[in-house]
């Protein structure tokens, strides 16, 4: 498989200040087709950037808008025998409203711990403490 059959996709790490002072929530989306929890990303579209895929990807998942902050390390992994890297980067959200959708039928916020636990895959949670680090918190 060359680089050229790599499927590209891209998300962010979705993140808001919590009431609790000095601390942050992290957005996790549920995907019924696979029930499991992720940061929200997808496909990039003929022709599209990363960044700006990971921007419509957040909105059209989660229904916030956001501010992309820091690049985050990229995921690479096999998918039905098809190579994905995944490019990722901070975002802080701003404003919106989720509305379940087929993709996505629900998100939560939570504390960064709360959402390592959360998360289904292990490389997602590795993102968690990218996230921290890349906003001097950890």
């Amino acid at each position: 498989m060359t680089d050229d059959d790599t499927i590209q996709a891209a998300g962010c790490v979705l993140w808001r200040p919590s009431s609790v002072a000095g601390e942050l929530e992290i957005c996790l989306v549920h995907r019924p087709k696979y029930d499991d929890w992720s940061h929200p990303k997808g496909k990039l579209k003929r022709a599209e950037e990363p960044l700006a895929a990971a921007l419509r990807e957040v909105e059209e998942e989660t229904g916030f808008r956001c501010v992309p902050g820091a690049r985050l390390p990229s995921a690479l992994y096999y998918v039905d025998g098809h190579r994905k890297e995944v490019s990722y980067w901070a975002a802080e959200a701003t404003d919106g409203r989720f509305t379940p959708n087929r993709e996505v039928d629900r998100i939560v916020w939570l504390p960064p711990d709360a959402a390592r636990t959360r998360l289904t895959q292990l490389r997602d949670r590795d993102l968690v403490d990218a996230l921290l680090s890349a906003l001097h918190l950890a």
